[in-house]
C-alpha cells in the first residue's frame, strides 16, 4: 500500500494542467468521489493493524498533496486568463434573460391622481412628521385627555412624556395627517416681518398613518390618507361640497352619485361623511357596499372655531373646511381590490395587473 501511495504521489507531482478540461480531469482522477485517493482510503480497512497508522498518515499526505496541486493549477489558470484579458465564451444555448418592465404601485397611482385633481383647483401639497406629539395629533384638534373620542383613533405610543407633562408631551405614530394641518396653520399665521397676519391656506396632506387595529381584509395597522384644508375669509359649507363634488367626478365615472351624511368629528362642526354610489355594483348592492348601494370614502366638515383658535388664528375673521379620505379605499373602488392586505404583501401576480396603467 505504501509503495502504491508513493507511485501515485510521483504521478501527481509530474502532472501538468494547461486547460480547464485537464483541470477537471485531474479532479476526477485524484480527488473526486470515485478518484484514486478515495479508493485508497476505502482499502485502508484491509491493511494490517500494525501498518494502518503509517499507511493512514501517508494517505492523508497524498490527499493534501492532490488538493494543493489542484488549487495551484486553478490559480494558475485564473491568472493566465486575467493576464490575457479574455472573457468566458458566451453560451448561445442558454435561455435569454427577460427584460421585464416595472410598474408603479396602485396606491402610488391613485395618490398621484388625487394630487393632480386638487392641484388643478388651487391646492398645494404639504407634508409633516409621522412621529408626532400628542398635542399636534390630538390636543390641538379638540381631543381632550381621556376623552372618549380618542377611542376612535387608538394608536401606537413610542415615548411617554416626562413626569408633570403627561398627555400633551407623549410621542406617538400619527393616526391621521391632520397634524400637518395644525402645523401649517401655525406656520401660515406669521409673516416675514414678524406680524401675525394670517395667510390663507389651500392644501392637501397625503401620507402614511398608523392605528392599533387588527389586520384583516378591511383594515390594517398602517395605511395612507389624503387630508385637505381650506382656511380663508368667508369660506362656507358650499365651498366644501363643490370641492368634493369636483373630486368625485374627476376620480370616478361622471355619473357617480354623491351624498353627505351628518356625522361627528371633534375637529369639525358641522361634520359629514361622504358616500358615493358603489363602483363595484353600480349602486345595485353587493358585498363591498353591504348591499346598500353606497360606499363611504371620506369624512369632512367645517373646521371647528376652537381648532382655529388653538393655532393662533381669529375664528371670528377666518373660517374653513377640512376633509380626509383613505387612499386604500379609493384604490379599492377604482381598481376593484377586495382585500387591503394585497397592497403590502408584494405579490407579483397582483402588482403585474397594473402594468401600463
Amino acid at each position: 500500500m505504501l509503495d502504491k501511495v508513493k507511485t501515485i504521489a510521483e504521478e501527481i507531482e509530474h502532472y501538468t494542467v494547461t486547460s480547464k478540461e485537464q483541470l477537471e480531469q485531474f479532479r476526477l482522477q485524484f480527488i473526486g468521489r470515485k478518484g484514486v485517493v478515495t479508493e485508497l482510503f476505502d482499502g485502508l480497512k484491509q491493511v494490517p493493524a500494525d501498518e494502518r497508522r503509517a499507511v493512514g498518515q501517508a494517505l492523508n499526505g497524498l490527499k493534501n498533496l492532490a488538493q494543493e496541486r489542484f488549487d495551484s493549477f486553478s490559480q494558475a489558470l485564473e491568472a493566465q486568463q486575467e493576464s490575457a484579458g479574455s472573457t468566458p465564451p458566451i453560451d448561445l444555448t442558454l435561455p435569454t434573460v427577460p427584460n421585464l418592465s416595472g410598474t408603479q404601485h396602485p396606491l402610488s397611482l391613485v395618490r398621484q391622481r388625487i394630487i393632480q385633481i386638487f392641484e388643478r383647483i388651487g391646492f398645494n401639497v404639504a407634508d409633516g412628521p409621522e412621529i408626532e406629539s400628542d398635542w399636534y395629533n390630538f390636543g390641538a384638534l379638540n381631543f381632550p385627555d381621556n376623552h372618549p373620542a380618542r377611542d376612535m383613533q387608538d394608536t401606537f405610543f413610542v415615548e411617554k412624556a416626562a413626569e408633570g407633562n403627561a398627555g400633551s408631551g407623549d410621542m406617538l405614530l400619527r393616526t391621521h395627517t391632520s397634524n400637518v394641518q395644525i402645523r401649517l396653520m401655525e406656520r401660515q399665521r406669521a409673516n416675514a416681518d414678524g406680524t401675525n397676519t394670517f395667510q390663507p391656506i389651500r392644501s392637501i396632506m397625503p401620507g402614511r398613518v398608523y392605528r392599533n387595529e387588527t389586520i384583516s381584509a378591511r383594515a390594517h395597522c398602517m395605511f395612507h390618507q389624503v387630508e385637505g384644508i381650506y382656511i380663508d375669509r368667508n369660506v362656507g359649507f358650499k365651498d366644501l361640497k363643490d370641492t368634493l363634488y369636483h373630486f368625485v367626478k374627476e376620480m370616478f365615472e361622471p355619473g357617480t352619485q354623491i351624498r353627505f351624511r351628518p356625522s361627528y368629528f371633534p375637529f369639525t362642526e358641522p361634520s359629514a361623511e361622504i358616500d358615493i354610489s358603489c363602483q363595484i355594483c353600480g349602486g345595485k348592492g353587493c358585498n363591498i357596499c353591504k348591499h346598500s348601494g353606497w360606499v363611504e370614502i371620506a369624512g369632512s366638515g367645517m373646521v371647528d372655531p376652537q381648532v382655529i383658535a388653538n393655532c393662533g388664528i381669529d375664528p371670528e375673521e377666518y373660517t374653513g373646511f377640512a376633509f380626509g379620505m383613505g387612499i386604500e379605499r379609493i384604490t379599492q373602488l377604482k381598481y376593484v381590490v377586495n382585500d387591503l392586505r394585497l397592497y403590502t404583501e408584494n405579490d407579483v401576480r397582483f402588482l403585474r395587473q397594473f402594468e401600463g396603467v
